[in-house]
């Protein structure tokens, strides 16, 4: 009988936190991968660690793959037993775009993200430990993928975090060293690795942020490695009950499909959601705000509102669809407060979280209250992009039914 992953897990006392390293990632990338091809690229680093593992933990059996694998996969979204592609996440997060891709039949092979509470939910849902830094890892390290899939930090570009980047002196857009740069990181790798296809998602500011010129850099550097481009700004309130506005950039290799591909974005559904069907029925008063903090909140936004300015919070219409879900929302809730009868709003709590951004019940959520919020709300609304993903996938299948040329399909 097969052992289980979450035995093996246990077993080998897996820790994620700031101080995991990336022998973590390689050992969890080839238990993914051994048998598709892709293993030569996690296997000597995976190997060495798990000796290592077996001398830490004074195991007596000999440390070989052969006495852990195969294992069932005994997690929330394993990888599709017979996919039809590979892929890689970038920027992952959470995993919103990889649940995407893995349910219209992608098989994840690589994944990157820097931040360990994320890691830590990644890996919960998905058997799997991202790698860290983007920037630290060679393009040649990289397996190779049908489609690269990064939702790129958002912060340099977006109206909040631009905002807040002048507030404190401090540059934005590509002048932020530490993250507005990522997005050549992401111009390296496609320029090394070759993808069919890619898909970014950003922040709809982007496309207007520095008059325009963020954006212009960003399409002209695409076009030059040799992809025709489609992009469009997308909102999510037809898929969850929430204005969600987001820039998906969307490339395909002209050495392949000859810009004769026939990619469209789907269409918005004609839905009316109301945030009151995501909602739980019996909520704790630790999500209840006090009366200090709502005192605070009612003023500030009188103080803007005699200046003129709209920035305050907002009582959501339990009818209509909620304003935009931020990473910001642990501190306050402002964006999204739920009323209450008889007492003072509230905030939706992580699970409310999850579904206003489309993931499915059994998503596990294995963090603080204050880290969940800040990782849905920096994620992607998923079953958006798995409807942009459908289109995607549509358009690769047809360059291996054709044969001309062929892909190689996962096995």
């Amino acid at each position: 009988m097969k052992r289980k992953y979450s035995e093996i897990r246990e077993k080998l006392n897996f820790v994620i936190d700031k101080k995991t390293t990336d022998d973590l990632a390689h050992l969890t990338h080839y238990f993914h991968n051994y048998k598709n091809g892709v293993s030569q690229y996690y296997e000597p680093k995976a190997k060495k660690y798990l000796t290592e593992l077996h001398e830490n933990l004074n195991f007596v059996e000999e440390p070989c793959f052969q006495g852990y694998l195969p294992f069932e996969w005994d997690i929330p979204f394993p990888s599709p037993k017979k996919p039809k592609f590979k892929f890689i996440d970038l920027f992952a997060g959470i995993g919103g775009i990889r649940l995407a891709y893995q349910n219209n039949g992608g098989k994840c092979v690589f994944s990157s993200e820097w931040d360990s509470f994320a890691k830590k939910t990644y890996e919960a849902n998905f058997g799997e430990v991202p790698f860290g830094d983007i920037t630290k890892i060679p393009e040649s390290e990289i397996p190779d993928h049908d489609i690269l899939l990064g939702g790129f930090p958002c912060q340099p570009f977006s109206i909040a975090g631009v905002s807040k980047k002048k507030s404190l002196g401090r540059q934005h857009g590509f002048l932020d060293k530490t993250q507005g740069t990522l997005f050549f990181d992401i111009a390296r790798i496609i320029k090394h690795k070759r993808p069919k296809i890619f898909m970014l998602e950003n922040v709809k500011n982007l496309v207007s942020h520095d008059k325009k010129r963020t954006f212009k850099v960003i399409t002209e550097t695409l076009a030059e490695l040799g992809y025709s481009l489609h992009y469009k700004v997308l909102d999510a309130r037809y898929y969850v009950p929430q204005h969600r506005e987001r820039i998906i950039i969307v490339g395909f290799d002209k050495s392949i499909f000859l810009e004769k591909e026939q990619f469209e974005f789907p269409e918005p559904k004609k839905v009316e959601l109301a945030i009151r069907d995501i909602l739980e029925p019996k909520v704790d008063d630790k999500y209840t705000l006090s009366d200090k903090l709502w005192n605070y909140l009612q003023g500030y936004k009188k103080k803007h509102q005699a200046k003129g300015n709209g920035f305050g919070f907002s009582l959501t219409n339990l009818d209509g669809v909620s304003r935009t879900l931020s990473a910001r929302y642990y501190k306050d809730g402002a964006e999204i407060l739920i009323p209450q009868k008889g007492k003072n709003p509230r905030r939706l709590t992580p699970r409310e979280c999850a579904r206003l951004q489309g993931f499915p019940e059994s998503f596990v959520i294995p963090v603080s209250d204050n880290q969940g919020y800040r990782q849905f709300g920096n994620s992607v609304t998923m079953p958006l992009i798995q409807a942009i993903g459908k289109n995607i996938v549509k358009e690769l299948k047809k360059t291996y039914e054709s044969k001309v040329p062929k892909i190689a399909i996962c096995q």
